[in-house]
């Protein structure tokens, strides 16, 4: 019988300052998308769009305090990532263009 998985609710790291590049912004606004449900969802361990492997990276960085990406597809096509660094200090939204 297969259990489903609990989903976490609580952040599972700290983001530290929050920054975003201008084109970032504009992707985000354009998609009519909330920046803060985007922060949610990175917090919480949603890592959009990533493979497997990537969000096993993701997972293994919380606790050996790595950078963690995230990668969301938003509406309008446009692909926004998150950064959190390993140190915990800022966390970036940018586009893959903007890197």
């Amino acid at each position: 019988m297969n259990l489903p998985i609990p989903q976490r609710v609580g952040p599972r790291f700290k983001l530290g300052r929050i920054c975003a590049t201008p084109a970032a912004l504009e992707a985000i606004a354009d998609a009519h998308v909330s920046i803060v449900d985007l922060l949610i969802r990175h917090i919480r361990g949603d890592f959009g769009t990533l493979s497997e492997s990537d969000c096993q990276q993701n997972e293994q960085a919380i606790l050996t305090g790595q950078r963690i990406l995230s990668t969301y597809v938003l509406a309008n096509e446009q692909t926004v990532w998150l950064i959190t660094e390993a140190d915990r200090s800022t966390t970036t939204f940018l586009l893959p263009g903007d890197y």
